[in-house]
């Protein structure tokens, strides 16, 4: 493990000149090209096998060791934003209104580097390693799903996976077992009312304040419809009335989305603005559609497996700090995975201390610090060389 952990500082550069390569040539999900292109050919020139377009656009490479033995699987998402760019960095975006805003450009980096190291290791690894290159994270219904369809967790026993985290300092690892991210669902709704002039409401149902009741009493769903115990999030982010200032609206479409943990209260959410929505607008003479889209399922880690990251991570030189979190209310699909076999997602945490401002993933000033993906290729790596070890000599794992 620690000549592992040697390489990867090693291969460092190479990982950081990889990561601004695939920052300049960003792609939006379901739209990855010349991204998946790029990891197959790496993986290629590494002579590990090889399967691309996996559930659509994904790249799976299987590096097998010198001796037969449990399987590994490190998965990486590289689809980008639809975000204009505003860093004035070398490496910045050179395809209009795209940008990694979120770090998947570091995972891949992380990943491929990851895998020239334990290549360079083949002879005395035990097993094997599934390396599962993701597409179409961001944007639902994502590319795990249809990955895992296509097969890429045959064979697998254990999957890990790791997101690079700028709001947590760097030297930090963040872990927790049980429910970790949250599930991420997606309303749209239209209110349909009664267009008029606007001195003569009585002959009218304006469908805005049909629409602003409806919002502001969604409000009090959490509160007062849900059990405490259970934490959930509804959001109201789009309400459009296109309408000239003098007129009564005939329209307004209402868009948002939903978050939990748990699967009941996911459920009941869907349920309760259903029945809020068509309360309102009976008692308002409006009608409605709506329409509820199921997004990713929560991420949910398996006890051992997290414990096990935790304790390796708390070996590796460059981990300052390993802290158990609180759960995120933000949605991921790697959830999915862990549906079909065990395993963990952890956070790295990405802030550079120098920087006084650290801008939001999904910000149009999104950075991190590069030596977090040492980090991650360090935990990644000592946690599925120590896991192969121990599995296929027999021993215990904790």
């Amino acid at each position: 493990m620690n000549q592992l952990i040697t390489k990867l500082q090693e291969h460092f550069e190479e990982m950081v000149i990889i990561r601004r390569y695939l920052h300049e040539y960003p792609e939006i999900s379901h739209e990855e090209v010349q991204t998946p292109t790029y990891i197959a050919k790496f993986y290629r020139e590494l002579g590990l096998e090889v399967r691309e377009h996996v559930g659509g656009r994904g790249v799976v490479a299987t590096l097998r060791g010198a001796r037969p033995g449990k399987t590994v699987a490190l998965r990486a998402d590289f689809d980008g934003l639809a975000i204009q760019e505003l860093n004035e960095v070398p490496y910045k975006s050179k395809n209009d209104g795209v940008m990694h805003a979120c770090g998947h450009d570091g995972h891949t980096a992380t990943l491929l580097v990851l895998a020239k190291a334990l290549t360079e290791m083949h002879e005395h690894l035990v097993g094997s390693v599934v390396f599962i290159h993701q597409h179409a994270e961001e944007v639902a219904p994502g590319g795990a799903k249809a990955m895992i369809e296509d097969g890429c967790l045959e064979g697998v026993d254990v999957i890990f996976g790791t997101h690079l985290w700028a709001p947590t300092p760097l030297g930090e690892i963040l872990v927790r077992d049980g429910a970790i991210m949250a599930a991420a669902d997606r309303f749209e709704i239209i209110i349909q009312g009664k267009g008029g002039h606007g001195a003569e409401p009585q002959h009218s149902v304006d469908a805005i304040v049909v629409g602003a009741h409806f919002v502001t009493q969604l409000q009090t769903l959490i509160s007062r419809r849900i059990a405490p115990l259970h934490s959930a999030v509804v959001t109201v982010g789009h309400f459009e009335a296109i309408n000239p200032f003098n007129v009564i609206a005939d329209t307004v479409k209402i868009q948002g989305t939903v978050r939990a943990f748990d699967e009941v209260v996911r459920q009941q959410i869907k349920q309760e603005i259903e029945t809020l929505l068509k309360a309102t607008c009976l008692g308002m003479h409006a009608s409605y559609e709506f329409d509820y889209f199921d997004g990713y399922p929560p991420v949910i880690n398996h006890v051992q497996e997290t414990q096990y990251i935790q304790n390796i991570a708390g070996q590796i030189p460059t981990v300052e700090q390993v802290t158990v979190c609180p759960p995120f209310m933000i949605g991921e699909d790697f959830g999915y995975y862990m549906q079909h076999v065990p395993g963990t997602f952890f956070f790295t945490g990405a802030k550079n201390p120098a920087w006084e401002t650290v801008y939001p993933h999904h910000h149009a000033k999104f950075d991190f610090d590069e030596r977090a993906m040492l980090i991650a290729a360090q935990v990644l790596g000592a946690a599925t060389w120590s896991f192969l070890t121990s599995e296929n000599n027999g021993d215990v794992v904790l």
